[in-house]
């Protein structure tokens, strides 16, 4: 019996039958090839049709040339794209799923490194995506645009989609036409809220006409309070029920943020969940006729059945939620929501590969993308079942375990520590990253349905691992902090000099508290990552007098592509974390340090009572390179230590080949 009664119950929209009211919804997943989409976006979306998804709204596509944002958009404009989306559809529906696609064009916030054409907006404002400004639209390029959405919806129809979904998000282009500051026309598309809703309302009246009374349209909104220029709560209820009174609007969904306050599109964990519902609360008591999607920090089956039970929307968009486990839907439909491998909010193969322009995948999933190589999120029994160790249980080893076991192969793994996870587990530990303590706690549970052996507090030798009667030894033995805390951008130095006047910890040492600080703490962050900037916050956090130290030019640089970067920045501002920015240890001297600015040459002496010293990792493989008579395996950290995605991609690509 399911314990999302609400969640789970179907929905009827324009004669079609959602089976539960759990949305996959419109998110760019960049897969497209020459603008078409092929085989890796198909097995992307029917995954997640064969997990149980009642509504799937595919990639966003670009109504006209003025508004290719990614590499990855479908092609604008072109029956091209019909057969191929044709191919998707039929195997969507097939599968259960109501598929409709979303129409976009970003106005001003466009890229010109992909579109190579000017920014169209209602008033010429500049761009929040990258640095130019935009051209004021003509009356007669506003109707090119009414007839490209048009056009684009009619092509949707034609490719199977059961209906479209406009898109008003992000502050995109229906929403500078419907905001004052973004739209100071004088002629029938400014000024009154009449005229300024006029291009969206055509545009759907357009569409409704077009393609019948049986085609679904819904709106996509945003919701932000960052800046007092962007739409309140209370307007967007005011333009919504102008919508909703036409009946021509079937749904609304409801997201976070814009492009002026990035980091609440897509929020990381440094945010709170269900992050709409104010809104969505408001809206689904004064609409009429459309439904209300709550989407942006709906994570869990659970999340989402508190928000429809509270009766704060009809349906909820649970996007990163389908990326880290396509197959959400269907084990809370049995009853299996223990199941279920939870998003950890990371961002950092979703929003991070997107935001470097590459087709998305996820840490936890590496199966993203790869559906159409890999069978999709699932298992292929083994022909002959052998008998495995795994040797560690980071990351690479957990997934190397778990997947051989799901195809049937005899597995056990053993750990020197009295826990799992390695320093993935002391991650967990850093603040508000407790999500990663709960996917360790999953593959514990799935060990214990998949009959695998696991054993901690055991360090096993060379000679123990030869007599092991496995027929494969999986070494994931990870990695270890450089010992001499070498410096990639003074590489002249072979070691930190005054590393043995002692004092100096690695982050690792911080984390499971062996590292002995004192009150006045530098952390030198050289991956400008979370195991420098978490730990520096931890620090903070405990009450600690933190300064970073980092080469890069400005903290947390490589988390920026996760949209997290900002968060931390404000919240260690507020702790009084100092930044030194493009500088390195030039000294330790067992009460401070004597910091080089990278710029200048200058230094810097600053008193410390400790230093982390978060560098490079070293990989730790203790072992002989084979065992003779068993088939040797490495992956992970200690063939190159990385991020932990890639541990994870390492252990479920062995387990299918085995």
């Amino acid at each position: 019996m399911t314990s999302h009664p609400r969640l789970l119950s179907p929905l009827q929209m324009r004669g079609q039958t959602l089976r539960n009211r759990i949305v996959f919804g419109a998110h760019t997943n960049n897969m497209a090839d020459q603008g078409l989409p092929g085989a890796r976006m198909e097995g992307y979306f029917l995954e997640r049709a064969l997990g149980g998804a009642g509504m799937i709204v595919t990639e966003p596509v670009p109504v006209h040339r003025t508004g290719v944002l990614t590499r990855g958009n479908m092609l604008h404009g072109s029956d091209e794209i019909i057969p191929h989306f044709q191919r998707i559809t039929e195997k969507v529906k097939d599968a259960g799923a109501v598929i409709c696609q979303q129409l976009y064009h970003v106005g001003a916030h466009g890229d010109s490194d992909l579109s190579f054409a000017p920014h169209w907006s209602p008033s010429g404002g500049p761009s929040y995506h990258d640095s130019d400004g935009s051209h004021k639209m003509t009356e007669a390029e506003i109707e090119e645009l009414l007839a490209a959405h048009l056009a684009a919806a009619v092509r949707a129809q034609k490719s199977g989609f059961q209906g479209v979904e406009v898109w008003a998000a992000y502050h995109s282009l229906l929403d500078q036409f419907w905001t004052p500051w973004s739209n100071q026309r004088d002629d029938k598309w400014g000024g009154s809220l009449e005229n300024r809703t006029r291009f969206s309302r055509i545009l759907i009246e357009n569409i409704r006409r077009a393609c019948g009374e049986d085609f679904i349209v819904g709106m996509a909104v945003s919701y932000s309070t960052a800046y007092s220029a962007t739409l309140s709560g209370e307007n967007l209820c005011e333009i919504i029920a102008l919508h909703d009174a036409t009946g021509h609007l079937d749904y609304v969904t409801v997201g976070a943020g814009s492009y002026l306050e990035f980091d609440a599109i897509i929020p990381p964990f440094t945010h709170g969940e269900k992050l709409t519902t104010p809104l969505t609360a408001q809206l689904k008591a004064l609409v009429k006729h459309a439904k209300i999607t709550s989407e942006a920090g709906v994570r869990t089956p659970e999340n989402g059945e508190a928000i429809i039970a509270a009766g704060e929307a009809d349906l909820v968009s649970i996007v990163r939620g389908q990326i880290a486990d396509p197959h959400l839907a269907r084990k809370a439909t049995e009853g299996r929501a223990e199941d279920i491998r939870g998003c950890i909010s990371c961002n950092q193969m979703c929003w991070g590969r997107r935001s470097r322009d590459y087709w998305i995948s996820c840490l936890v999933n590496p199966s993203v993308g790869r559906e159409f190589e890999w069978g999709g999120d699932r298992f292929r029994a083994a022909v002959v079942p052998k008998s495995v160790l795994v040797v560690g249980a980071g990351p690479a080893g957990l997934e190397a375990a778990r997947g051989a076991a799901e195809r049937g192969y005899r597995v056990e793994i053993v750990e020197a520590l009295p826990v799992v996870g390695g320093q993935f587990r002391l991650a967990g530990m850093q603040p508000r990253r407790a999500q990663i303590l709960d996917l360790l706690d999953w593959y514990e549970r799935q060990f214990t349905k998949l009959a695998v052996t696991l054993r901690l507090n055991t360090y096993l030798d060379a000679d123990e691992i030869a007599a092991h009667p496995a027929d494969v030894v999986v070494l994931a033995t990870g990695s270890l902090p450089d010992e001499k805390a070498f410096q990639r951008w003074l590489p002249h130095l072979e070691s930190l000099p005054g590393l043995e006047l002692g004092g100096v910890w690695s982050p690792e040492e911080v984390m499971r508290r062996e590292a002995r600080l004192g009150d006045a703490v530098i952390v030198y962050d050289e991956g400008s990552n979370w195991r420098g900037v978490g730990t520096a916050w931890a620090l903070a956090e405990a009450g600690k007098q933190v300064t970073i130290v980092t080469p890069e030019a400005f903290v947390g640089k490589e988390i920026a592509r996760t949209a997290a970067d900002g968060a931390a920045r404000r919240r260690l501002a507020k702790l009084g974390v100092v930044f030194k920015t493009e500088a390195c240890i030039a000294r330790w001297h067992g009460n401070g340090a004597t910091v080089l600015n990278l710029l200048t040459k200058d230094e810097e002496v600053m008193a410390a009572s400790g230093l982390v010293m978060a560098t490079t990792n070293r990989a730790f493989d203790p072992f002989p390179e084979t065992f003779p008579g068993k088939k040797v395996l490495r992956i992970g950290d200690c063939v190159a230590p990385r991020l932990a995605a890639y541990a994870f991609h390492e252990g479920r690509k062995l387990a299918l080949s085995l």
